[in-house]
């Protein structure tokens, strides 16, 4: 590799002109393939065959409904008094406008639902006291049934005794009768009727009198006894009646009493979900669309978010929801500017000259021009992030920069020994060139190696990124030396080049090794500071960053805040859940549980809002929105998530028996997480492998590879620890511009394990494969660490400046995912590069001693040479130049 890569220098500089101007032709035909095939970039993370997508076909089978994607935007008073009926007027007339747009299937009106509620509401209590009226109706007729039934039985007990009364009368009458006949009969007889017959006769005709009384008094029972059996008829026929009534009051006003009352049940259920707030003052405007949000282009969210800023009602604001009102991040930016600025001055000081300073950027800014510029021209027949050419960009600046410094670095360094422009070219390109191309090589291997998660979005996000490697690699081998070839000795300060030929390294060279205690001190300190910023890892938490997250005068920021200060936090990630009824419900009993279930779900500590959305055309599946009582970000929404998945939240209840799952974004997101957590270990494992593999072969060693894989691991919990402190815990949160600590970003961790392991790599191999030579070549194993790390740190300082720099030039952009791999791949870089590779790593294998080199004889056998300083051409080069007596 390394005669091959110096040939090529060797090409390269005798045609400079012809390989700059292939390098530029390669740059305009990666910008006119992306302006001529490039499509939209996406903000959207999918994942395929994940639990929510299972759930969210399920739903569009069977409640297709209920599965089209949604969106929403906040509307709000600028004088934070209630909307007037004007506003509201002009809103509804803007949500009709919405309507036309081909993707929009309905706009929901706030304040026409907010009535609809109110009406429904008071229909329900107009029906509710019709009944009431019916059912005192009824029970005023039963009391006028019982009233004359009542009076009946007075009557007829007043009869009863009349009647004794007269019989007795009558009794009393026909006694009174026989006696006075044989009064009578006896005055006859003895011959005194004479003188009583006037008394006699008196007395019989008083009788009679009260006998046609007493017989006037039962004539009038009698018809008394009539008059009573007649109001009997009138009173069974009109018990007839009203048992008819009430029969027909039972079977209508029943019916009509339970609609009432899930009528009742419905709306106390929804009226957690209101879409115009408390004070009146903000609304949700829901629209829905004819599709998943994910199959809805860019451009046409962006154009029904453009719609709505510039509705012009007066007094109104209407902020859209990040799902509409998302921004693609800018590829380049004032930060970015600032931190090529920075690495530039990095070069300057370690070159020493404008020209070489200018050199590796512009080798570095033609090349990711390619790489970028070139995958982006896919993005039209590939669905890409937004993020993705921002990594790709990210990497292929501060490789590019890293890969050309390395080599003009050689360059440098030789001519200053007397080499020859061309013949220095050349071998630095098959010296340091080849160091390059093994360096990259390992970032290329470790970010291709993301396919093996079987995530899709990450492992294009991967490919992109070492295919920017690649190109910057390739520009550091070819371009590099051209432009080297073009800037000759002016690569040297003046000074420098008065002093050509004169061998001052002798002078420096090191001579003793680093104190025993020296180095154990380092390394503790080391190890301690490293473990410090750890500290935070254990407390990792990763998610998807939401809108809270983004910059606090971003629209979306402004929707989400406002629909949580006047909805609660839960409603700017409700969940959809659906449940598996059971086959044995009634044709009404469906509804019922429906309605059951979501009370019951209702008592969950974790949920706020429950509202039945609709139930299955054959009642075996119900459909409910969740509003849970924190945000989507929050760690008792994800507990939620992971119990609907795996557990029962209706468990010892007498709903127990109905199967829940689970959809939505914020269920999606959570999926996502998880997904790309479980992966983790298979991919840090096979780094980690790869990482000793490699290792051995090149140092030959054991124990190096193990404490450089072990050192890289310590900086990678660092670096995520101070990510985790800054944006999850908030600390330093105003200088970084953070709105609000979230979760981490799910897949930050993954990438900074692909991108820091060949970082890292690199930073090993400038040091480490000094130390080897060192060892080799006779140095004794301590003073070998020494003089290795003598002859490489001031390239790796140099090159994890200009790292760090264009690392942390991101670190300042509004979106809060690309600041925070900034920062993370920022700190990753430093920490390796100066607490392990330059302090941490020589420390311990100078207490190692000759242990540091120590490989079995067997595995020396079987492993290949891997000459990544090109050694063996150097040896070659002078050795040629000695025969040939130069």
């Amino acid at each position: 590799m390394a005669k091959l890569l110096y040939r090529l220098g060797l090409f390269a500089a005798r045609r400079a002109k012809t390989i700059i101007a292939a390098w530029l032709a390669a740059l305009a035909v990666a910008v006119t393939a992306f302006i001529g095939f490039g499509g939209q970039l996406t903000d959207q993370i999918t994942i395929p065959d994940l639990e929510t997508s299972a759930v969210a076909d399920r739903l569009t089978a069977e409640l297709p409904d209920a599965s089209a994607g949604s969106a929403t935007a906040v509307a709000r008073t600028e004088s934070g008094e209630p909307f007037t009926e004007e506003q509201q007027a002009e809103i509804a007339q803007l949500l009709e406008e919405l309507e036309s747009h081909g993707a929009i299937t309905e706009v929901t009106d706030p304040f026409a639902t907010q009535d609809e509620l109110e009406a429904s509401r008071a229909d329900i209590e107009s029906g509710r006291e019709e009944l009431d009226a019916a059912r005192a109706e009824l029970d005023a007729g039963w009391d006028e049934i019982e009233a004359g039934e009542a009076d009946l039985e007075a009557g007829r007990q007043e009869l009863e005794a009349n009647r004794q009364e007269v019989e007795s009368g009558l009794a009393q009458l026909e006694e009174a009768d026989a006696q006075l006949d044989a009064a009578v009969e006896e005055a006859v007889n003895v011959g005194y009727w004479s003188s009583v017959a006037a008394e006699m006769n008196a007395q019989r005709a008083e009788i009679v009198a009260q006998r046609q009384q007493l017989q006037a008094a039962q004539a009038q029972i009698e018809a008394g006894e009539a008059e009573l059996e007649a109001g009997e008829q009138q009173l069974a026929a009109g018990r007839e009646e009203l048992e008819a009534g009430e029969e027909q009051f039972q079977q209508e006003a029943g019916g009509a009493l339970e609609e009432l009352e899930r009528g009742e049940r419905m709306l106390d259920l929804a009226a957690g979900a209101q879409m115009v707030s408390d004070d009146g003052d903000v609304a949700i405007l829901m629209i829905s669309f004819d599709n998943a949000l994910e199959n809805i282009g860019t451009e046409q969210l962006a154009e029904i978010a453009d719609t709505l800023t510039e509705a012009g009602i007066a007094g109104v604001e209407i902020l859209p929801s990040g799902d509409l009102a998302f921004e693609m991040p800018h590829l380049f930016s004032i930060a970015e500017v600032i931190g090529l600025i920075v690495a530039a001055v990095v070069l300057l000081v370690m070159l020493g000259t404008f020209i070489g300073a200018g050199l590796p950027l512009f080798n570095a800014l033609i090349g990711v021009g390619i790489g970028v510029a070139g995958a982006m021209a896919l993005s039209g027949v590939v669905e890409m992030m937004s993020m993705t050419p921002i990594l790709g960009m990210m990497l292929g600046l501060a490789v590019g920069i890293d890969y050309a410094l390395f080599i003009i670095n050689r360059h440098r360094r030789q001519l200053k020994d007397g080499l020859p422009l061309i013949e220095s070219i050349a071998l630095a390109n098959g010296t340091a060139g080849n160091a390059v191309v093994f360096a990259g090589a390992t970032v290329v291997i470790a970010l291709l190696a993301l396919n093996v998660t079987g995530i899709p979005f990450l492992a294009l996000m991967g490919t992109v990124a070492a295919f920017c490697v690649v190109i910057a690699v390739l520009m550091a081998t070819t371009m590099t030396p051209a432009l080297l070839k073009l800037t000759g000795w002016k690569i040297l300060r003046r000074k420098e080049r008065r002093y050509v030929g004169f061998d001052t390294a002798k002078s420096r060279q090191i001579t003793t090794p680093m104190g025993g205690l020296k180095a154990a001190a380092i390394a503790l300190l080391s190890i301690a500071g490293l473990a410090v910023l750890a500290l935070p890892t254990m407390d990792l938490r990763l998610g998807l960053p939401d809108a809270s997250t983004e910059a606090e005068d971003s629209l979306s920021h402004q929707a989400y805040v406002e629909t949580e200060e006047s909805f609660g936090q839960g409603m700017n990630g409700p969940l959809v859940v659906l449940a598996d009824l059971p086959a044995d419900l009634g044709e009404e009993q469906p509804e019922d549980y429906q309605l059951d279930v979501a009370e019951t779900l209702l008592e969950h500590e974790s949920i706020d809002v429950v509202v039945p959305i609709t139930l299955s055309e054959d009642q075996t599946m119900a459909a409910f929105q969740v509003v849970p009582v924190e945000g989507p970000s929050a760690a008792s929404t994800e507990e939620l998530v992971h119990e609907f998945r795996d557990g029962n939240p209706l468990a010892g209840t007498a709903v127990e028996d109905t199967e829940l799952s689970v959809a939505g974004i914020t269920a999606a997101q959570i999926d996502v997480s998880d997904v790309i957590a479980d992966s983790m270990p298979l991919y840090l494992g096979l780094v980690i492998g790869l990482s000793l593999v490699l290792m051995i072969m090149v140092f030959r060693s054991i124990l190096l590879p193990v404490i450089a894989t072990l050192g890289f691991v310590g900086s990678l919990a660092g670096a995520i620890g101070v990510v985790v402190a800054v944006f999850q815990w908030g600390w330093l949160g105003d200088i970084f511009g953070i709105s609000r600590p979230g979760p981490i970003m799910t897949f930050l961790p993954i990438l900074m394990v692909g991108i820091l392991f060949g970082l890292a790599m690199d930073y090993q191999l400038f040091t480490a494969s000094g130390m080897r030579e060192a060892y080799v070549h006779g140095s004794a194993p301590r003073l070998a660490v020494r003089q290795g790390l003598h002859a490489g740190r001031a390239v790796v300082t140099a090159a994890a400046l200009i790292m760090a720099s264009v690392f942390g030039g991101f670190v300042f952009t509004p979106d809060p995912m690309i600041a925070s791999i900034g920062l993370g791949l920022a700190v990753g870089v430093l920490l390796d590069a100066f607490v392990v590779r330059l302090l941490l790593v020589p420390a311990l294998l100078t207490l190692c001693g000759p242990a540091a080199w120590w490989l079995p004889k067997w595995l020396d056998k079987i492993l290949p040479d891997v000459d990544v300083e090109g050694a063996a051409l150097e040896r070659t080069m002078a050795e040629s130049q000695q025969g040939a007596g130069i």
